[in-house]
C-alpha cells in the first residue's frame, strides 16, 4: 500500500486545486453576469479557468519533480561505487558516483562479475562494461551523450562483441534481468551505454514531456553511432538498440520508420512498448491480412517478429533476415494496450475474431470504465508473474538469442540462466 502513496496523495491534492478552480469560477461567473451580459461572463470565467488549469498544472509538474529529485536523484545507501574500471563511476571514470541516480547506482552497482557469470555458465567470461550518465553527471543529454561515448573509448566497449545502446525508462531504469540476461548468455562481452533524461517516472514523463526520450534516444544513439562509424566495418561490434515501456518507445522513435533502423543497427529488441508509439503504430496498421492484433506477423516476419510465448517467433515461415527486430508484447499488458481511445471508443482488440485467449471472457468495453480500468491496471502492471502483464522474464533470454544469435550455449547452461533471472525482484512502475 505505502508503494502507491504518492499517487494518493497526488490524486487528492489535484483533486482539491480542481475543485477549488471549480467553486472559484463559479462564484466569478455569478458576479460577472450581474455588470456583464452572459456571453461576457462565460468568456471571462473560460479564461480564468485555462489560466487557473495551467498554473496549477505547472505547480504540481514543479512539486512532482522536486520531489522525484530527491529521491532519485541520489544512489542507493546500500550500494557503493563499483571497483572495476570497466564501469563508469569505477576507476579511472569521469563520472562520479553521486552523480549517476538512484537507477544508475543500481546498473552500475550491481549485475554480474566476470567471475559471477563464470560461476554460472561455467565459461571464461570477460567483465561486462556497462557506462551510464545521470542527470547530475551534466546539465545537458548532448553532454551526457559526450560523457558516455568518451568512458565507451575509456573501457575499450568498441573492442567488444556487441555494444547495446539503452533507452531508459522515465527516471532512469534499466531492468536488471534484461541487462544481466545479455552478459550472462555472451561471457560478459558486452558493453551497454545509457543516460538519464529525467527523475520523474514515466508516468510523469508521458504526460508532461512525451518527447523527452524521444530526443535523449535520439542524441545518445547518434552519438554513439558517430564513433562507431569511423571503425572498420568488419571490426566493429554489433551495434544493437534496446529499450523497456518509455524507453522502448524512446529507442523507437530516434528512427524514421523501420527500415532506418535496420539500415543503422544491426538489430533491436522493444520491451512492453507503450500504445503510442509510431513505429509500433505503423506495424500494427500495416500488418499481414489475418494476422491477430495481440501478435501481429509483418511481412511473413521477414525484417520483425513480435514475442509473447517462446514459440511465437517460430510461427511467420519466412527466412528472417539481419538486422532482427524483436518485440516483446503480452496480450494483457495494459501500458501497450492503454489508450485514450479506450475511454470513447471499442478497441479492436476486444473485438470477437481479435480477442485474445489470455484476456478475460468477462472484459467487456464500457464507456469511460474500460479506460479507467486499464489505466488502473498500469499502476501494478509488472507486479504480475512472468507471462503475463508487463513482466517479460520468462522470454528474455530467448529474446536476446533470436535478435543475437546463438551464444554456444548447451541447454543445461541456458536454464541456468533462466533460473538465475527468474530469481530477480521487479519494481514497480512509480520506481521507473
Amino acid at each position: 500500500m505505502l508503494r502507491f502513496l504518492p499517487f494518493l496523495i497526488g490524486f487528492l491534492v489535484v483533486s482539491a486545486i480542481f475543485i477549488l478552480i471549480g467553486k472559484s469560477v463559479t462564484r466569478l461567473y455569478n458576479r460577472c453576469e450581474q455588470s456583464l451580459k452572459p456571453v461576457g461572463a462565460f468568456l471571462v470565467s473560460f479564461v480564468v479557468v485555462i489560466l487557473s488549469i495551467s498554473l496549477a498544472s505547472s505547480l504540481l509538474y514543479y512539486g512532482v519533480q522536486i520531489h522525484f529529485r530527491n529521491s532519485n536523484g541520489f544512489p542507493y545507501d546500500d550500494l557503493e561505487a563499483p571497483t572495476t574500471e570497466f564501469k563508469s563511476a569505477g576507476p579511472g571514470s569521469a563520472v562520479e558516483w553521486d552523480t549517476v541516480g538512484r537507477h544508475g547506482s543500481l546498473f552500475l552497482g550491481a549485475g554480474p562479475s566476470a567471475q559471477g557469470i563464470e560461476d554460472i555458465t561455467g565459461r571464461e567470461a570477460l567483465e561486462p562494461i556497462r557506462v551510464y550518465a545521470g542527470m547530475k553527471t551534466a546539465p545537458t543529454a548532448e553532454e551526457r551523450a559526450e560523457i558516455v561515448v568518451d568512458e565507451l573509448l575509456r573501457t575499450g566497449a568498441f573492442d567488444r562483441e556487441i555494444l547495446v545502446v539503452a533507452t531508459t525508462t522515465g527516471s532512469g531504469w534499466l531492468e536488471p534481468q534484461t541487462v544481466d540476461s545479455l552478459e550472462y548468455l555472451y561471457g560478459g562481452d558486452t558493453a551497454i551505454a545509457a543516460i538519464q533524461y529525467a527523475f520523474v517516472p514515466s508516468w510523469v514523463s508521458f504526460l508532461f514531456d512525451p518527447e523527452l526520450p524521444d530526443e535523449a534516444s535520439a542524441i545518445l544513439f547518434e552519438a554513439v553511432e558517430a564513433e562507431w562509424l569511423k571503425l572498420p566495418e568488419d571490426d566493429r561490434p554489433e551495434l544493437i538498440v534496446y529499450g523497456l515501456s518509455l524507453g522502448a518507445s524512446g529507442s523507437q522513435a530516434a528512427f524514421a520508420d523501420l527500415a532506418d533502423l535496420r539500415s543503422r543497427t544491426d538489430g533491436a529488441l522493444f520491451v512492453g512498448t507503450p500504445n503510442a508509439s509510431a513505429m509500433w503504430q505503423e506495424l500494427q496498421n500495416n500488418r499481414d491480412p489475418g494476422s491477430p492484433m495481440a501478435l501481429p506477423v509483418l511481412d511473413n516476419g521477414q525484417e520483425v517478429r513480435l514475442m509473447s510465448g517462446r514459440g511465437d517467433v517460430s510461427g511467420p515461415t519466412a527466412e528472417w533476415e539481419h538486422p532482427r527486430v524483436l518485440y516483446l508484447q503480452h496480450e494483457t499488458d495494459p501500458v501497450t494496450w492503454f489508450s485514450c481511445d479506450l475511454f470513447f471508443q471499442k478497441p479492436e482488440w476486444l473485438d470477437e475474431d481479435q480477442r485474445s485467449e489470455h484476456i478475460s471472457t468477462s472484459m467487456r468495453w464500457i464507456p469511460i470504465i474500460t479506460g479507467l480500468q486499464v489505466a488502473v491496471d498500469l499502476l501494478g502492471a509488472d507486479q504480475v508473474p512472468a507471462h503475463v502483464g508487463h513482466n517479460y522474464g520468462d522470454v528474455i533470454v530467448p529474446a536476446w538469442i533470436n535478435v543475437l544469435g546463438d551464444p554456444g550455449l548447451p541447454e543445461e547452461t541456458l536454464q541456468a540462466i533462466q533460473d538465475e533471472i527468474e530469481t530477480y525482484a521487479t519494481i514497480i512502475p512509480f520506481d521507473q
